[in-house]
């Protein structure tokens, strides 16, 4: 199994049109952790600047994560996939650009 199946939660903007309000309530899960308190302050006065709740803030972050995670985990596998077919820069020549890199400065 791939790492993008086994860490990556199916998500877009689309799902949310499929189901019905009642399924998305019913569908939440309540999570708990433990927060500095400087940072609980600091969420709840962004939050009541944005006219949001403490709530909204963190399931947006906790959206941003998975998606930069998601994201992540598809480059390496593309990446691997890129090696695994041959496609790689022989590292004399990558050595090569680093040098001619370092001497425009």
């Amino acid at each position: 199994m791939s790492i993008l199946k086994r860490f990556y939660i199916p998500y877009n903007k689309s799902d949310r049109v499929r189901y019905t309000v009642l399924h998305q309530i019913m569908n939440k899960q309540t999570v708990s952790f433990r927060l500095e308190s400087a940072k609980v302050a600091a969420l709840d006065a962004l939050a009541a600047t944005m006219d949001r709740d403490r709530t909204y803030l963190l399931d947006e972050a906790v959206q941003a994560y998975l998606e930069t995670q998601r994201w992540q985990l598809q480059e390496i596998e593309a990446g691997i996939a890129e090696a695994d077919a041959g496609q790689v820069i022989d590292h004399a020549r990558v050595k090569a650009m680093a040098a001619k890199w370092r001497s425009k400065r």
